[in-house]
This record gives structure tokens, sequence and C-alpha cells, in this order.
């Protein structure tokens, strides 16, 4: 069977390192798989980009500024939300490239910000192909936004877009929202994979699933490539202190605010510091660091997977105080290096951490319940026990053997079910 993956990106945001990493888990168990992307990062010769001349890398720039320059217009030329919004009007068509024409599975995950249009969906989907789309957040099933936040207007057609601060009913979200629905929902050869319970049931209710399957997978982690380590010497690699107990914090930018880094400022004020330190991987300027009453140790990009998996290991605790997230790929590799997490009760975090078993769920933007996560980890919770049944919840739920046979199962049924409806019509 082959497989063909779609994903802006190959290495760059979450969404893409999960595509990335099930690829690799598929053909592991021999599936023919194969990534098409818009920016390849990487020599990996299984991942094709479609910039096969500098006049698709210009229009791939191009494509990008157009998209924006509508986003900026609509919103009244303010860059506050620029990048919270998609109109997916720019891309390539791609459904007559061979890793898509040779394909028995179309298999869709982000392909935001010049990859792939509506129109160029459309055309995917009138293929006739099954077609997978793995969500990463929100925005398949929105109008326009990739978090809905309290919104609910995606449960009708949009309209009255806060991004967009518009009071009007058939604004542009709401005008992408019947695009999408005419255009690419009304085919049904779509199965939705939701990487968390809490987003399929969001999908389930929104305005452009009707009569589509959705189904909850969790995105795929190599438990033997992110395993425990020795702490004292994962923390002499990367010149930590032993004698104090370190928390971990990190972003691609940690001073986006749905990162949350304002909320653990405010608990770490609420709790005893004396023996804490802080480390902060990504994008983490002085002037930012600073506002930090306690020893702070800047990591920098995490950019090989040795890296990674010694600084997961190297600490006693990863807080993600983040305001939106689907299934954060940096709490299943914390859990499968035996961290446990804190973080507060949103998205699919509460699915990933479970309360006082393997972590701390904490209530929703409560800077009080937050730092008692980070207390209760640390001086009350029965340290080596959480530890061990973070790893075990990693081997257990996110282990890619176990997600790829969930997929690798759906793509057979989906391919089957085809093969039928083609041998009922006398096609074959």
């Amino acid at each position: 069977m082959k497989v063909v993956i779609l994903n802006t990106f190959e290495r760059t945001g979450g969404a893409a390192i999960a595509a990335n990493r099930l690829m690799k888990a598929l053909i592991k168990n021999g599936i023919e798989a194969k990534t098409l992307v818009l920016y390849k990062q990487t020599g990996d010769q299984n991942v094709i980009s479609i910039q096969s001349s500098s006049i698709k890398k210009q229009l791939a720039r191009l494509y990008f500024l157009w998209e924006r320059w509508i986003i900026f217009v609509h919103n009244r030329f303010s860059r506050k939300n620029l990048f919270s919004v998609s109109i997916a009007n720019t891309g390539f068509d791609v459904s007559m490239h061979p890793l898509v024409k040779e394909a028995d599975i179309i298999h869709i995950h982000w392909i935001n910000q010049g990859f792939l249009s509506l129109s160029d969906l459309k055309k995917l989907a009138a293929s006739g192909k099954p077609i997978v789309w793995t969500m990463h957040d929100m925005w398949p099933y929105t109008g326009i936004c990739h978090h809905a936040r309290e919104c609910d207007h995606f449960t009708r057609e949009c309209g009255q877009c806060f991004f967009l601060q518009s009071k009007r009913d058939k604004d542009m979200s709401h005008k992408i929202f019947l695009q999408k629905k005419q255009h690419i929902f009304s085919n049904n050869n779509l199965t939705f994979i939701a990487c968390s319970t809490w987003l399929a049931n969001k999908t389930k209710i929104s305005g452009l699933s009707t009569n589509h399957t959705v189904i909850s997978i969790p995105n795929p982690i190599d438990v033997s490539l992110f395993n425990v380590l020795d702490k004292a010497i994962s923390r002499e690699k990367l010149g930590l202190p032993k004698d104090k107990k370190i928390l971990l914090f990190g972003a691609v930018n940690v001073t986006d605010t749905r990162k949350g880094f304002d909320y653990l400022l405010e608990a770490l004020k609420k709790i005893d510091t004396t023996m804490l330190c802080l480390a902060i991987f990504g994008q983490a300027k002085k002037e930012f660091t600073s506002l930090v009453k306690i020893p702070v140790y800047s990591i920098g990009y995490l950019n090989s997977h040795e890296k990674i998996v010694t600084v997961y290991n190297a600490v006693d605790l990863f807080i993600t105080p983040s305001l939106e997230e689907n299934l954060p790929n940096t709490i299943m590799e914390a859990m499968a290096c035996g961290t446990p997490c804190v973080g507060f009760n949103t998205g699919g975090i509460p699915e990933m951490i479970d309360h006082k078993l393997n972590g701390y769920v904490a209530s929703y933007k409560s800077t009080e319940d937050l730092a008692n996560g980070i207390n209760w980890v640390l001086k009350e919770a029965d340290y080596p026990v959480l530890s061990d049944n973070a790893r075990k919840k990693a081997e257990s739920t996110y282990n890619e053997t176990i997600v790829a046979k969930q997929y690798i199962d759906l793509y057979m049924r989906l391919y089957q079910n085809e093969s039928e409806i083609f041998n009922h019509h006398g096609y074959i």
C-alpha cells in the first residue's frame, strides 16, 4: 500500500513533527509512505518538496504574503491575530503530482500558509481516492481560525469573527466556511482524525462535519528513542546545576501569549523557589527571562533528538501553562523520558496528564492551582512512581507501533471500501 502524507513543513511546528514521526512509523511497519511538503528541511529521501524550481520558490513566497495581506486588510490593517487565522486562498495544485497519482491513500495534515488552497483541496477530494485528514488544530472545521477559544460560531456557519474584530454575520469567516462546505465537505471520501478526544468532540459539533467520520488517534512517538536516561549525566552534558530542582518550559516562541508564560511567572511567586531554577528552550530573549526571579538557563532551540532527550531527562518537571492546545508533542516527549508534567485543564492536555497519577492538571488559568501542581509534584508526590507512570502512559498510548497499527487498519478499511465500490460499478 502506498500512502502520501501532505504537510506544509517537514520539521517546523508540532504538526510537522507528528506527520514526520508517523511517516517513519508507517515505513517501519511495511507501508510505502512518502511525504510531500512545501518546505523541505532535511536530506530525508522520503520527503519531497513541490518547490522543484526557482519559479515555484518565488511563488511560495508570493502565496504566503498574499494570504497574509488579505487577512491584514480584513483585520483593518492590524497585525493582531495575523497568524491566528488562515483563508487558504493560495496554494499549489498537487493532484497530478506523481506521489499523489500513485498513492492508494492521501493523508492530509497541516497545509496552511501557501501550500494548498481550498481549490487545491477540492481537486484532491474530486480524485475519488480515500482521503484521511489528521487535524492538528481546529482550522479544518472552522471558517478561518486555528483555535476558536470560547467562540461557538463554527457550530453554525461562522460569521462575526472576533479575530477579525467583525460584527458582520457574512464576513470573511462566513465566506470561507461556506466555501469549505461546498467544495470540500460535500465529498464523502473524507475521514477526519483528531489527535485528541477533545478535538474529535469539537469536530463533531461543527456545521461542516455532518455525515463525515471523525476518529480519535493520537500522535506517535518512538519510545525507544525518547527514553529514560541518568539525570546527573544529562545535567552535566547541558551544564545544569545538580543540586537544584529544575523546571522546564519551552515553545518555538515563548513570548506567544497562548503559551501562558505569564501564568507561570505568577505561579512561581506563590511558591518557595529557594531550591528551584528554570530551564527554557525556544526563543527566550534576556529582557524576557529577566522577569523570572529564579536562575534561568536558556537552552535555545532543540535541533537534535539527542539534545531533546537529554533536556527532558535533566529536569524534574515539565510545565505547560498553554491556553490553547490539542495534543502537545512536548508532553508526550517528557512523559516518554519519565518526566512528570503540569498543565492547565484545556484541550487534549487532561487526556495526556492523568491527574496525580503521572502529573498534575491545574484548573484553567488558575495561577494558584498551577503553583499547587508544581509544589505537589516536587514536594508531596511519590516522585519515582509519578515518573514510572509517565513512562508507562507514553509506552501504552503513544508508542509509534500502536499508533501506526491504528492508521494502517484504517487505511486498509478505506482501501477495501473503495475497491468494493469500483467492483460494484464494474470499473475493475
